[in-house]
């Protein structure tokens, strides 16, 4: 499952970058808005690429426990913990994006 891996290593990046821009948004939104609205736009691009990438980690997982039943026990409590860190952070990052928004 070396791919899901990688995709997760994608995924933490896809989250990087929404956080990069949404902060950029933040900090320029009184004395540039035009920038920081594309800052903003930027950041939900990014978020859109980290769900695609996590819908394909889905999708594998499902896919092996159809074909391959249960993944081992290792697997699935790292596949768990990596899952929930990944969905705390963007639910973070999602929260960043409504409070910029939301002081319009």
């Amino acid at each position: 499952m070396q791919i899901v891996e990688k995709l997760y290593d994608m995924i933490e990046e896809e989250m990087d970058d929404a956080e990069k821009y949404i902060r950029c948004a933040q900090n320029h939104k009184e004395d540039m808005p035009t920038l920081a609205e594309t800052f903003y736009t930027l950041s939900l691009e990014e978020m859109k690429h980290m769900k695609m990438l996590h819908d394909q980690v889905v999708m594998i997982i499902e896919n092996y426990k159809k074909t391959q039943g249960p993944p081992p026990e290792r697997m699935q409590v790292l596949y768990d913990y990596v899952h929930k860190k990944s969905m705390e952070r963007a639910s973070e990052i999602r929260a960043m994006q409504t409070v910029y928004k939301s002081k319009e």
